[in-house]
């Protein structure tokens, strides 16, 4: 049975054909196959042009069947030859088989970039993410049809509560319900859309889309000649300069007024011709930035210019550039293989892409692609062509860059999400350098030039198109101008950090709306590294939470307080010791929990991934509030609110707080059928902001962040006493950045860590990491800029007495012996004395410095030396490098080296002569200590001793016992014969002799001890002599 068509559909899609707007059906049932087929029928009945072209995307099956496809064939003969009856065939297989049918899977809509298509078919809703959903779109030419597919619902509504394949990703072993707020409010968002329409798979229009009731017929502004105003006027554009050569005939291949003005400022610089302009050239999608590209070289080829290279990520890039350098040839009345030739690459990975064009008309000319890195071939480069700039890592842009004119484009606001760290870096460096220069007496003369062009006119369809519109605020792709002025910035003591309500956030109420587009307008403004898919984690994923900073809130204004700052979190942790070994085992990292999979992975642990921690992923700050102290009081009071510093909640609190019950977002469905129900915006939701007082924290053991790794981002961190365990060693494609992820232990009772250090239970870990990043600087972080690794690695360099040097030196002493032989200390001590170069001691200094920054020689040096000491030893150096990066003349270099090498011998031979010292013998220390008495009570204990002794002498003369040895021995005859002798006189001497018999006893008693030693002496003397007689 034929039904007529509602006559607003047929509106619709002629509207779009004569304003060149896109228009958008969401087709909700199984039977959609049909109305593909009078959708695409109204469409070309609608264009004048050939039949529009379609592309098809779908996951994985487009559920074509073995034997459909067999018919398919046989249809496709039966066209061939012309005897098909039109009544008796399928007409949807008519349609798959009447060519012009592009297929497509979501995970290949990469190679489609670029392509222009009439009609774009996505099916298999589930699969779709924000990405796809604007790479898609995007292909649609003005005029066109986006058709969505949904397979039969009950009640739309039934879309809030759909599994997306995407949250599989988003599901962690602690966190595995995920909530499809970004359904919710894509579905409230196709009400606002002008040009959407949401109907079912028989064209009944539901009354989500009652704003099309009163559609009508639209008058398209046009002249006499049938152009539009952008039309006319840059056909006057092209009549005012067709008479200029080279950029007269260039001109009239540009498409639209914006592309136009691009191509003339390049061709003015390249006529110029002072080889001193910087130009960048940023716009979305499908503007026209390549073209402009193309048609610039082909001026620059026509005024001469003889070297001109061009870079991009991958010749395939440029797939379009030098299209367009072929048609400027061809305006420009060159022709091929006459004037120039095209060379296309033999490599297999680039697809036959071309890489160089030579020119011979005027003189030799070449156009030569190079891959990024390869810088030193520009040494004579007149013209340097970067395209896409924003997907080649800024180091390598930079080293790009010089004394020649270049001109540089990339893709910003896009859905691409490149771009920012081009225009958010590299331009503002340029932008600063030249209008510092333009201040200068000199910038005339030495001076760069630089300008900034942005294309908004879209090549595909006109401006002002709803369906950009809606995209754009359904994935806040372009909020650069949704950042408010700030009156008053207050002081950061005075802001607190508030909860945000997601469910309220992506409610789509007007004032929720409004709150999350500033939210996005600080990312984009903060962050390089911007995608669609961030606004579907920040809405679906279980374990993410965000918090704002505001300033004090006047609640008697009714207004949206000024957001300072925005902190999204993501908890991580709470892994079962079981998953934890199952991953180590299998060398496997699931989905999600970013830190604890690479701590353990790092460090082969399988206990911390149990503990419960959160991961910073980002924090964004007011563009004009940016070193303030915004973002570090964020990081104060989120710290402090997980530590519970900021809640004060009772234990029988805690245990009768309930969860805030489920929200029931399908109750329409139970109400009113799909043709009945009426969608709109949920009314019974929670506060939008909630003050962190009011809510109880999760319970924490650390913080950490994981980011691209700079030296101010980095000292950012480390002030918050952020410390590192990890530092990726491979650059990322794109920034040209590590990646670094760092840790903060918090204040938790659940761990038990011995000791009072302040790092807890990462003590170890830290340790082990600086000493693998020491390792690793002869390596993979050579190239990284000393500042940095002086910061990462964070030596101990002011010891100051600090360190116990005996047990310290004695520890190194015995590996200082393993390493080092006498001979090695010869030559330290005659470099120490400028007596032999420092080549003699090279291979001594990486050993001594990996001893020096493990803390185990402690000698102070400072920073500068230090810094000399880490890129010699650590990163194998020479001084010349070290010339540029410290911006140090190389004598003051050596002279530094030579200081840190005096300290070391000094402090080593200081050890080794304490060494040999404890070796030998010591006499015995006398220890002097105080008498216990006096020296006035000493001395006269002495004269009184003195005294007792002559006393004691006095009364022995006097003694009869003492005298009676003087006594004679003998007869008292003999005393009188004696005296009898001398006449009874004595004689005048006064002496009288009397012999004594005691001498004359004492003698005998002698004489008989002699007579019995000389017996016994003799029979010794004979017994000896018979004992010889025996032996012989």
């Amino acid at each position: 049975m034929r039904k007529k068509v509602d006559e607003r559909i047929r509106t619709l899609i002629e509207n779009g054909v004569k304003t060149r707007h896109r228009s958008m059906f969401v087709i909700v049932g199984d039977k959609y196959r049909d109305q593909i087929l009078n959708l695409h029928y109204l469409l070309s009945k609608a264009v004048i042009k050939s039949r529009p072209t379609v592309l098809w995307c779908y996951k994985d099956k487009l559920e074509l069947s073995s034997h459909k496809k067999k018919r398919a064939k046989e249809i496709k003969r039966y066209l061939q030859r012309g005897i098909l009856d039109p009544e008796k065939a399928d007409a949807f297989s008519l349609f798959l088989e009447s060519g012009g049918l592009t297929y497509c899977l979501y995970k290949d809509s990469e190679r489609i970039l670029g392509n222009t298509f009439g009609m774009c078919i996505l099916q298999d809703f589930e699969a779709l993410t924000p990405n796809l959903l604007a790479r898609t779109i995007e292909t649609v030419e003005g005029g066109g049809l986006i058709l969505l597919l949904l397979k039969s619902l009950k009640s739309l509504t039934s879309l809030y509560t759909m599994v997306m394949d995407v949250h599989e990703r988003f599901r962690t072993e602690s966190h595995s319900e995920a909530t499809g707020r970004f359904n919710e409010r894509f579905l409230l968002s196709l009400a606002s859309c002008k040009t959407c329409v949401v109907m079912d798979d028989e064209l009944n229009i539901l009354p989500i889309s009652s704003h099309i009731k009163k559609i009508t017929p639209v008058p398209v502004k046009e002249d006499s000649e049938g152009l539009s105003e952008a039309e006319r006027d840059l056909k006057d554009l092209k009549e005012q300069l067709s008479d200029d050569f080279p950029v007269g005939p260039l001109i009239k291949k540009c498409c639209t007024l914006d592309q136009g003005k691009a191509v003339i400022t390049f061709l003015d610089a390249i006529l110029d011709k002072t080889l001193r302009n910087t130009i960048a050239l940023l716009a979305a999608r499908g503007r026209g930035k390549s073209a402009a590209l193309g048609l610039a070289i082909a001026g620059a080829v026509a005024a001469g210019y003889s070297n001109i290279f061009v870079t991009a990520p991958s010749p395939e890039n440029l797939k379009t550039l030098f299209e367009f350098v072929c048609k400027g040839f061809n305006v420009l009345e060159y022709k091929e293989h006459i004037d120039y030739d095209v060379v296309r690459s033999a490599n297999p990975e680039f697809k036959k892409a071309t890489v160089r064009i030579n020119i011979y008309k005027q003189h030799r000319q070449t156009i030569q692609y190079i891959l990024p890195h390869e810088s030193e071939k520009l040494s004579q480069v007149e013209l340097l062509v970067v395209d896409e700039a924003a997907a080649i890592p800024l180091p390598l842009v930079k080293s790009l860059l010089g004394p020649y004119l270049v001109f540089l484009s990339s893709t910003v606001n896009g859905y691409e999400g490149t771009g920012r760290s081009l225009s958010l870096k590299l331009i503002q460096q340029l932008e600063e350098r030249s209008q510092m220069k333009s201040n200068g007496e000199e910038a005339g003369l030495s001076g760069r030039l630089f300008k900034k062009i942005e294309l908004h006119e879209s090549i595909r369809y006109a401006s002002a198109d709803p369906i950009e519109s809606w995209l754009n605020n359904l994935l806040c792709l372009d909020v650069a101008n949704c950042i408010p002025n700030v009156s008053r910035l207050p002081p950061p003591s005075e802001c607190d950090l508030y909860y945000v309500n997601r469910d309220t956030l992506f409610s789509y109420h007007k004032d929720s709306e409004l709150f999350l587009q500033r939210m996005m307008a600080l990312y984009v403004a903060s962050h390089y590294k911007n995608s669609p898919n961030d606004l579907l984690l920040m809405a679906d994923a279980p374990a993410h939470h965000l918090f704002v900073l505001l300033g004090p809130v006047d609640e008697s204004k009714n207004q949206l307080p000024d957001i300072l700052c925005v902190i999204q979190v993501c908890l991580e942790g709470q892994i079962s010791r079981k998953s934890a070994m199952k991953s180590l085992s299998e060398g496997h990292q699931p989905f999600g929990d970013q830190i604890p999979w690479k701590f353990s992975e790092q460090f082969q642990d399988s206990v911390f991934p149990s503990l419960s921690g959160a991961r910073i992923v980002r924090i964004a700050t007011y563009p004009s509030a940016m070193r303030l102290g915004y973002g570090s009081a964020a990081v104060e009071l989120l710290t402090r609110y997980f530590e519970g510093q900021l809640t004060a909640i009772s234990e029988a609190e805690v245990d009768n707080t309930e969860d805030t019950p489920q929200i029931r977002v399908t109750e329409a469905s139970q109400k009113a059928s799909l043709l009945e129900e009426n969608v709109k915006p949920r009314s019974n939701l929670p506060p939008l902001l909630v003050h962190l007082r009011d809510r109880r924290p999760e319970k924490l053991h650390y913080l950490g962040v994981s980011f691209g790794l700079t030296l101010d981002l980095f000292r950012f961190w480390r002030r918050h006493k952020f410390l590192p365990f990890y530092v990726g060693q491979i650059p990322n494609a794109v920034t040209g950045e590590h990646t670094c992820m760092i840790l903060k232990p918090l204040n938790n009772d659940d761990i038990d860590v011995s000791g009072s250090d302040e790092l807890g239970f990462f003590s170890p870990f830290y340790r082990d990491f600086k000493q693998r990043f020491a390792r690793l600087l002869a390596y993979g972080f050579r190239d990284m800029e000393y500042k940095l690794a002086m910061s990462i690695l964070d030596p101990k360099i002011n010891f100051n007495g600090q360190e116990s040097e005996s047990s310290s030196s004695n520890v190194y002493l015995k590996s200082f012996n393993e390493f080092f032989s006498p001979h090695d200390m010869k030559r330290l001590e005659a470099y120490t004395n400028n007596l032999a170069d420092y080549h003699m001691i090279l291979d001594m200094v990486p050993v001594l410095s990996h001893t020096y920054f493990q803390e185990k020689l402690p000698v102070s040096i400072s920073y500068t030396q230090a810094s000399v000491l880490l890129c010699i030893g650590l990163q194998h150096r020479d001084f010349n490098f070290l010339q540029g990066q410290m911006k140090l003349e190389n004598q003051q270099i050596m002279a530094l080296f030579n200081k840190v090498m005096k300290k070391f011998y000094k402090h080593l031979y200081a050890i080794a002569s304490k060494e040999i010292e404890s070796a030998l013998p010591r006499l015995k220390d006398v220890a002097l200590e105080p008498h216990s008495i006096s020296v006035e009570d000493d001395l006269n204990d002495a004269a009184k001793k003195v005294e007792d002794e002559m006393r004691a002498q006095t009364e022995g003369l006097l003694n009869p016992e003492l005298l009676q040895q003087y006594a004679i021995v003998g007869r008292e005859s003999d005393l009188e014969k004696a005296l009898q002798n001398g006449a009874g006189r004595i004689p005048s001497g006064g002496l009288v002799s009397v012999k004594s018999s005691r001498e004359m006893s004492e003698k005998r008693g002698k004489q008989k001890d002699g007579q019995e030693s000389g017996k016994r002496q003799k029979k010794d003397e004979r017994g000896s002599k018979s004992n010889k007689k025996r032996k012989h």
